[in-house]
C-alpha cells in the first residue's frame, strides 16, 4: 500500500475529506424517509421530498460539468461542501424543533441537490490528479470502500437514532460531516485541477456531450441505468421503507437491508483492490441479473428478513465492483480537460428519470398496490441487465483497449 494511491498526500486527504462525508450520507436515506413518514404518513409525500433533492442535481450537473472543467475542482467542491452544510442544518433545525412541514423540507433538499450537481463532476475528475495513472483503479477502489463501510455503519447509526430519539439527529450530524469535508479539501494543494481554456457554455457543453457519445460501452451503460434508476431503484427506495414499516419490522429491517447492501459493497470494495478482470462489466451486469431483480422480488413478497438480507450482501458486492471498473474507465480514457463534462453526462443520464420515478412511485403503489408495483419493477431490472449483457459493446469491453494516461498528479506534494 505504500507505493499505491495513499503514499499521495493529496489523495489522503481526499480519501479522508471523502470518508467523513460519506458517513454522513449514510445516515439521511433511512433518518429522512421515516422523518416524512413520521410527519405525514405518506409514501407520496416521501416521493416528493426526494425528487425535489434529484431534480435541481438533473437541471444544473451539464453546467456543474462545465464549471469544474473550467475552475480548480477543490473549489468547486469547497463550495458545494458549504452548501449542502447548510442545506442539511436547516432541515434538521426544522425536524427537531417540530415545525417542519413538506414544502421546506423540500426546498432544502432542493439546495442539496443544487450543490451535489456541481460537486459530483468534480469529484470524480479530481482523483486522477492526485495519483499516478498505476494507483488510479485502488484510489477508485480506496474510496469505494470508505463510502461502503460508511454504507454499513450509516443505516446502522440511523436506525438507531430514529428508534432511540430524532430523526432531525442525523441530518444534524451530516451537516457537521461536510464541514469535516471541506476542512480536509481546505488542506489541499490550491492549483490542484481544473482551469482548461475557456469557450462558450454551448460550445463547453457540446464538446463534452461528443466526448460521451463518442464511447458506445459508455453511452449504453448510462441509458440502462437511466431506465434502471427511474424505473426500478426509485419505486425500491420510495416503497422498500414501508414495506419494512408495515411488514419486515420497521425501521430497523430497512436498516438492516441497508447495512446488507453496504456489507457485500465493503467485500466488492477489497475485491477490486486486487482484481482486475479482462471484462469487468460483463461480470458486474452477470451478477446484476441475478442479485437485483431477486432483492426487490423478495421484498415484495414480504420475504424472511434474513432471507433479503443475504441476496441484498450480493447485490451490494455487485454494486461496488462495477463502481470502481466504471470510474477507472472514464478517467482512463477521457481527457482530463473534459473529465468533468464528460462524468456530468454520465450524472444526467443515471439520474435523468429518477425525479419522475420518485414521485409516481407512491400514486402508483395506491392504485395497484405495493408489492405489484415492486414485482414489475424487478421484472424490468432483469430485462435491462440482459439487454445490457446481449450488448457486444457492453459485453466485451476491456481496460486493456485503453491505453494508460500519460499525465500523473498535477500539483501534488508526496510528502508524508
Amino acid at each position: 500500500m505504500s507505493q499505491g494511491a495513499l503514499r499521495h498526500r493529496a489523495f489522503r486527504l481526499l480519501f479522508a475529506g471523502q470518508s467523513i462525508s460519506s458517513f454522513g450520507d449514510r445516515l439521511v436515506p433511512v433518518a429522512l424517509a421515516f422523518a416524512v413518514l413520521d410527519l405525514t404518513g405518506s409514501v407520496t409525500d416521501l416521493g416528493i421530498v426526494l425528487a425535489a433533492q434529484t431534480v435541481p442535481l438533473v437541471l444544473f450537473v451539464l453546467i456543474g460539468g462545465v464549471w469544474s472543467d473550467r475552475l480548480s475542482r477543490r473549489r468547486v467542491m469547497l463550495a458545494s461542501d458549504y452548501l449542502r452544510a447548510a442545506a442539511q442544518a436547516g432541515s434538521a433545525a426544522l425536524l427537531l424543533a417540530g415545525t417542519a412541514t413538506i414544502a421546506e423540507l423540500a426546498a432544502l433538499q432542493a439546495v442539496y441537490g443544487f450543490a451535489e450537481a456541481f460537486f459530483g463532476p468534480a469529484a470524480v475528475a479530481v482523483v486522477p490528479e492526485t495519483v499516478d495513472p498505476a494507483s488510479l483503479q485502488q484510489a477508485n477502489a480506496l474510496l469505494g470502500l470508505s463510502s461502503n463501510l460508511a454504507a454499513v455503519l450509516g443505516p446502522a447509526v440511523a436506525g438507531v437514532i430514529v428508534a432511540t430519539t430524532r430523526p432531525g439527529w442525523a441530518l444534524a450530524i451530516d451537516a457537521v460531516t461536510f464541514l469535516g469535508s471541506a476542512a480536509c479539501l481546505t488542506s489541499m494543494p490550491a492549483q490542484l485541477a481544473g482551469g482548461s481554456v475557456r469557450t462558450t457554455m454551448l460550445r463547453d457543453l457540446r464538446t463534452g456531450w461528443q466526448a460521451f457519445r463518442s464511447r458506445a460501452w459508455l453511452w449504453i451503460t448510462v441509458l440502462n441505468f437511466t431506465l434502471y434508476i427511474g424505473f426500478c431503484f426509485a419505486p425500491l427506495q420510495v416503497l422498500g421503507p414501508q414495506v419494512a414499516r408495515l411488514s419486515l419490522g420497521g425501521p430497523g429491517a430497512w436498516a438492516t437491508i441497508s447495512v446488507a447492501l453496504g456489507v457485500g459493497a465493503v467485500a466488492g470494495g477489497f475485491i477490486g483492490l486486487r482484481w482486475r478482470p479482462r471484462y469487468p462489466l460483463r461480470i458486474a451486469f452477470s451478477v446484476f441479473v441475478i442479485t437485483t431483480p431477486a432483492l426487490i422480488a423478495l421484498i415484495a413478497a414480504h420475504a424472511p428478513l434474513a432471507v433479503i438480507a443475504v441476496v441484498a450482501l450480493f447485490d451490494g458486492s455487485a454494486g461496488t465492483l462495477f463502481n470502481t471498473f466504471w470510474y477507472t474507465a472514464l478517467q482512463s480514457d477521457v481527457p482530463a480537460g473534459e473529465l468533468s463534462r464528460v462524468s456530468s453526462w454520465d450524472y444526467l443520464g443515471s439520474l435523468a428519470l429518477a425525479p419522475i420515478g420518485q414521485a409516481v412511485s407512491g400514486p402508483i403503489a395506491l392504485a395497484i398496490g405495493l408489492s405489484t408495483s415492486l414485482y414489475g419493477a424487478a421484472i424490468l431490472a432483469l430485462v435491462l441487465f440482459i439487454g445490457a449483457l446481449a450488448t457486444p459493446a457492453v459485453r466485451n469491453f476491456s481496460p486493456a483497449a485503453i491505453p494508460d494516461r500519460q499525465a500523473g498528479p498535477t500539483g501534488v506534494s508526496d510528502a508524508r
